[in-house]
């Protein structure tokens, strides 16, 4: 016979419960009404005027979103390129080297703009472009410069990541790929990289959202015919909710979460399928 709960636990369940409930609504509510009323067919945002898929149609014709948006993908794709290489690369460096010259500088400079203010980020990085172009006559502000901003930030977010992972992987393994004639660079490929896989895809997505949806770096860094798709929707959202802005703003939800559905649910199957090669190589 079970015993009863006593009183004060089911008040903390509930409160418990209540708290969370709270707390997805404040994160998801936001975007779940703005969802809703990218459907709306009045052109004003608080009145809703019924369901509709113009704003949607709207879109093939908006330029200005389209070449944001295209430029804002390319800037993302790139970013999160480069910030798993050389995230990488840094993250071998930090645990794998436990002792060299400037350690304690390159962590330091890695994970300074993790706590740096993105507006202080871009107007450092404003200025060093400012003076480069004044005495060398390049870069232009464009496209190259948000995806050096962008980088930047990237990049530290990737390295902890990816450490994160380095640091929890069992260095016997590599040790004995070494001990059976493989070359350093066939263990990082053949056993350390597979390892670190699923550290690498959440890297290089968590740093591709970044890029997406950043407004400040760019701001600083954009020059003309360089204007990203957040930028474009802040510009309009300070003249008031325009719904077409809703539309695109539910596109972009819809595709990064099937992203990262799709993305979470192959690294699952990748990393059992890796345990049950584990588990049957351990039975014979």
């Amino acid at each position: 016979m079970s015993e009863a709960v006593p009183s004060y636990l089911r008040r903390g369940r509930w409160v418990s419960r209540t708290w969370l409930a709270l707390g997805f609504a404040f994160l998801y509510l936001p975007i779940v009404m703005l969802v809703v009323y990218a459907f709306n067919a009045s052109p004003l945002p608080s009145v809703w005027g019924g369901f509709t898929l113009s704003w949607f149609a709207k879109l093939a014709d908006d330029t200005e979103i389209l070449q944001g948006l295209w430029l804002s993908l390319r800037i993302a794709f790139f970013t999160a390129c480069a910030a798993v290489v050389l995230g990488t690369l840094a993250a071998l460096a930090l645990v794998r080297f436990k002792r060299f010259g400037g350690r304690t500088l390159m962590v330091g400079m890695i994970n300074a703009p993790l706590v740096m203010p993105e507006v202080i980020v871009g107007l450092s990085l404003l200025l060093m472009l400012v003076s480069l172009q004044r005495w060398l006559g390049f870069p232009e502000r464009g496209m190259v410069t948000i995806w050096l901003g962008h980088l930047l930030v990237g990049l530290a977010y990737a390295t902890v990541v990816i450490q994160a992972r380095l640091q929890t992987l069992n260095p016997q393994l590599e040790e004995a790929a070494l001990n059976l004639g493989a070359r350093p660079a066939q263990v990082f490929f053949l056993v350390t990289l597979p390892m670190i896989a699923q550290s690498l895809a959440s890297a290089f997505l968590l740093t591709f959202t970044l890029s997406l949806d950043d407004v400040v770096l760019a701001a600083f860094l954009s020059g003309p015919g360089s204007t990203t798709m957040p930028l474009v929707i802040f510009s309009r959202a300070r003249l008031g909710v325009d719904p077409s802005v809703n539309a695109v703003a539910t596109v972009v939800i819809a595709v990064v979460a099937l992203a990262v559905v799709g993305g979470s649910y192959a690294l699952a199957r990748v990393e059992r399928r890796r345990q049950q090669d584990i588990a049957n190589a351990a039975h014979g």
